[in-house]
């Protein structure tokens, strides 16, 4: 079975052609191809701009899917897209595309949950059985657990996410969205000059507009550097995080922890989250940095899981997209609780 997996949800426009065997299951991953939206310095993601980039880009990336695949259309038995959530025009961009496939090739349609994708690719590609899995990425900031056919939020941000707090105050430096990778940069530069910044945990949820505020007032007075000030957002922002995965932990009592979406790539976050895991007896599992920002694969991979089990898919009058489509929502038929 072949499935291409088409994602749009945000800045991002990417193919995926996944190939299925009963004999191993395992995402083989026969292509993996992503065109970016760049935003200009100091700037966001302007929706209507990175659909525009998306339409641009989009026959070259699935040509180019196809052809490092060494299949054409004809030979795709799904077709996945992202429906939600995400950035309404960049959504429907890939919608019409994967409905003009399906339509015009007679393929199955299948639409996927991105934050779905996100953590099922993840415990594929890392081999986790039942873990608690905290996503952070610039959509999302969660942590879940698997309990009666669902995956259940039992803590998310109150407020703006850990990527939004990093591309926020990034823009506010004048860098391009997105800006993560380059405030770890800075962060390291530091020579852990630690500046006090609010330090906010409610239970298992996190709000991060106060560091957020509290940086740009620092930012301001010029009293600290910006390396100090990075250095600063991340221990702070890491550090909450960290509590209330540790304190998601003693509650569920389970023995493996996936970190997956963008942010996963930092390594600070990486080494703080083992850490405690090593506190806790418990594996510490991270999806693979290539895979750790939005990607075809992960909506391809999802698409099979869900049609092996439920053989379902949509009619072309019944697919859809949703902006705010949680995750929580979503039924998983195929994982056993």
């Amino acid at each position: 079975m072949l499935c291409l997996g088409i994602e749009s949800t945000a800045h991002t426009f990417a193919c995926s052609v996944i190939k299925h065997s009963e004999s191993k299951f395992y995402p083989n991953i026969l292509s993996d191809v992503r065109n970016t939206f760049k935003a200009p310095e100091g700037s966001g993601i302007h929706p209507r701009e990175a659909a525009r980039h998306h339409a641009s880009v989009a026959i070259d990336v699935l040509k180019k899917s196809l052809e490092l695949s060494k299949i054409n259309y004809k030979d795709i038995d799904l077709v996945a897209y992202s429906a939600g959530p995400g950035l309404g025009p960049c959504l429907r961009i890939g919608a019409v595309i994967a409905r003009s496939i399906s339509s015009f090739y007679d393929i199955k349609l299948i639409p996927i949950n991105h934050a779905l994708g996100h953590i099922e690719l993840g415990m594929s590609l890392t081999n986790s059985k039942d873990s608690l899995v905290l996503l952070v990425s610039g959509g999302h900031t969660v942590i879940l657990v698997f309990t009666n056919n669902r995956w259940r939020v039992i803590g998310e941000t109150l407020d703006i996410t850990l990527g939004q707090l990093l591309d926020q105050f990034g823009r506010y430096l004048g860098l391009a969205s997105p800006c993560g990778a380059e405030i770890e940069r800075l962060a390291h530069k530091s020579p852990k000059n630690y500046v006090v910044l609010p330090y906010s945990i409610k239970g298992n949820d996190v709000t991060f507009s106060g560091i957020l505020s509290a940086a740009k007032r620092l930012i301001s007075t010029s009293k600290f550097t910006v390396e100090d000030i990075c250095y600063s957002i991340q221990e702070t922002a890491f550090a909450m995080i960290t509590e209330a995965v540790e304190r998601a932990l003693s509650a569920t009592e389970k023995k493996e922890l996936l970190l997956v979406g963008g942010v996963s790539a930092n390594k600070q976050l990486s080494n703080m989250l083992n850490l405690a895991c090593q506190r806790h007896r418990v594996k510490f599992n991270s999806c693979p940095i290539s895979f750790a920002g939005d990607n075809g694969a992960q909506i391809a991979w999802t698409g099979i899981l869900s049609y092996l089990k439920s053989k379902n898919s949509i009619n072309i009058s019944d697919s859809f997209i949703n902006q705010s489509w949680r995750v929580d929502s979503v039924d998983v038929t195929w994982r056993r609780n």
